[in-house]
């Protein structure tokens, strides 16, 4: 199957679960849960620090193009030794079909670190971000190459009436102008295109000049070792996401902290 495939085929999906639950939860029943929750951390400001590079580390059991990468995971075991490794903030799957993960993992990991927590999931939807807000997630992943401009908007603005900050992942000079003109303030570039499943390790850097310097820039997949990390902090690069790259390791923590040692 096709990289283009597979992105139809989760959306697809997504949405398909995302009307089970709507119908289990209605939205009021969310929305009373979103109120009740304490105020969202503060997920950008987290990743911005001046002189060195932040990590984002994820919890993530497995992958359409990986497979299964730590699939008896215990996502509070694993974010406990993301923040005693130095994580900034922590992204978890959400995801069930195609990666292994679930919203009560984002309970949980919330529950067990101080850190600001990022649902990554394929949004498309309203109801999803009401979903996130009342499951404790500080902020949200939006994707440009799976959503109209009207639609990112939207929800990028919900994202922020609800307290969560967004980050907003994009692939190229196209996306990336999508991105700043729905104002998006934390910007991801992913190095793997979600429609070929190829690598391009120099994607984040060459789009540095293309992102102002007001806003948040993110360096998503493929980076594995101190050197990937010190390349993209001389390029001026504010945080990196790492997920399989941790997840591969016996002790994700001590990976983490070997990953951002002098950075």
């Amino acid at each position: 199957m096709s990289a283009i495939a597979i992105l139809n085929e989760i959306i697809t999906q997504t949405r398909i679960d995302l009307e089970l639950r709507r119908i289990a939860t209605p939205l009021a029943v969310l929305t009373e849960r979103a109120a009740s929750q304490t105020p969202a951390r503060r997920f950008g400001t987290a990743l911005r620090r001046p002189g060195r590079i932040t990590c984002i580390s994820e919890v993530k059991r497995r992958s359409p193009s990986a497979g299964w990468i730590r699939q008896d995971a215990d996502s509070v075991d694993v974010a406990r030794r993301y923040e005693a490794g130095g994580a900034s903030a922590i992204s978890v799957l959400t995801d069930t079909p195609f990666f292994g993960g679930t919203l009560e993992d984002l309970v949980r990991v919330k529950a067990a670190v101080n850190l600001p927590i990022l649902r990554k999931d394929f949004m498309v939807d309203s109801y999803q971000v009401v979903e996130a807000r009342a499951a404790g997630a500080d902020a949200i992943l939006l994707i440009v190459a799976a959503l109209t401009d009207q639609v990112m908007e939207s929800l990028l603005h919900q994202s922020n009436e609800l307290g969560m900050d967004v980050l907003v992942e994009t692939h190229d000079e196209d996306e990336i102008a999508r991105a700043l003109a729905v104002g998006a303030q934390v910007i991801g570039i992913n190095h793997r295109d979600l429609r070929t499943f190829k690598m391009d390790m120099d994607l984040a850097l060459r789009m540095r000049a293309k992102i102002p310097s007001t806003k948040i820039l993110v360096a998503e997949s493929g980076l594995k070792t101190n050197a990937d990390v010190a390349r993209m902090k001389a390029g001026g690069i504010d945080a990196v996401l790492v997920g399989e790259g941790l997840m591969r390791q016996q002790d994700p923590g001590l990976a983490l902290q070997q990953l951002l040692e002098s950075a």
